[in-house]
């Protein structure tokens, strides 16, 4: 027997039988715990990350897309707002003038209506004359009454604009105060998505070439061509929620900047593209045609050709070129016209 253990077995026979016991239990449990611990736990796989996004970012996009409709319809109402009372603003001070002139008359009549008619008896020299001072009287009344009268009615034709603009305003005023107070909701999903990417692919993003095929995959004399191009040139920008450009976008901004610069305006939300476009089938598609994604829409992409889309799939991705199912499940596709 090894000299060392002879040892341990010495020194352990001298110990009282309470402590030889005690410490014959710890070498026990040491022993157990050793054998069955278990190796250090690996973080997630790529596939398990991959998962989680694609679990998070629908919610995440919907809420995105949410809240650049309700901000476009708030700024485009304001618009609308400032505009009609800048077209009020003359009549409104002609209704005012009116009101002080016609006001004024009231006033001077009230006061002297019977001075001014005893005046009218003791100057007129006849009973003709009287009745026409009267009727001059009178006319000056409804002249000024028929003034006005035309004022407001002007006036209450513009009302029946502006007061339901204004309700409209008022509740998108507050929708948007409300999805802007989302906002860190949303940017929160955003940076767990970030976090998520970078430990899957570190900071390099990982995937190799943005445009792998040839964007757009032939020439055609079309509008549809020219915003294809576009898209295809903004391969590599960040995606950035709430932008159109130049330099970053997310889904219906890439749209929407690509059939800009053919004159085509589109809203800055992938539901209402959808609504604003006629609609084509998958087997007609052509350049720059766009492919909505998800029920209810939320994504979208254009058309790039060989069955294949320019899109801004997501946070920490980038504008990039993808086959139409590899994008999601498609619902539906359309084609804007100028």
């Amino acid at each position: 027997m090894a000299p060392a253990r002879v040892h341990k077995r010495l020194a352990l026979s001298l110990l009282p039988n309470p402590v030889r016991a005690l410490v014959a239990s710890v070498f026990a449990i040491a022993l157990v715990v050793g054998l069955a611990a278990p190796a250090a736990h690996a973080g997630p796989t790529v596939a398990e990350i991959e998962a989680q996004i694609k679990k998070l970012w629908p919610e995440a996009e919907q809420l995105i897309e949410d809240y650049n409709k309700v901000h476009e319809d708030y700024k485009k109402n304001k618009a609308k707002q400032a505009a009609l009372a800048k077209q009020l603003a003359p009549l409104q001070l002609e209704v005012d003038l009116a009101q002080v002139r016609v006001g004024a008359i009231a006033a001077e009549v009230y006061k002297n209506q019977g001075v001014n008619t005893f005046n009218a008896i003791i100057t007129s020299g006849s009973p003709d004359a009287l009745a026409d001072q009267l009727s001059f009287l009178d006319h000056l009344a409804r002249q000024q009454e028929r003034q006005l009268e035309g004022v407001t009615t002007l006036m209450a034709k513009f009302d029946e604009q502006k007061v339901p603009l204004d309700k409209v305003v008022g509740d998108l005023a507050i929708a948007d105060a409300d999805l802007a107070a989302k906002k860190k909701d949303i940017e929160a999903k955003l940076n767990n998505l970030q976090a998520l990417r970078r430990q899957a692919y570190g900071t390099t993003g990982g995937t190799g070439s943005y445009r792998p095929w040839p964007c757009p995959s032939a020439y055609e004399p079309t509008n549809g061509y020219k915003a294809a191009v576009y898209a295809c040139k903004q391969a590599g920008d960040p995606y950035v929620w709430a932008a159109a450009g130049p330099n970053s976008f997310d889904c219906s901004g890439l749209v929407l900047a690509a059939w800009k610069q053919v004159g085509v305006y589109l809203p800055h939300n992938a539901y209402q593209q959808k609504q604003s476009i006629p609609s084509v089938s998958r087997a007609n598609l052509k350049l720059g045609d766009l492919v909505f994604f998800y029920s209810p829409v939320h994504h979208v992409g254009i058309y790039v050709g060989n069955g294949k889309i320019m899109h801004a799939p997501s946070v920490g991705d980038n504008v990039r070129m993808a086959t139409i199912d590899d994008a999601g499940p498609a619902n539906g596709f359309g084609r804007p016209q100028k």
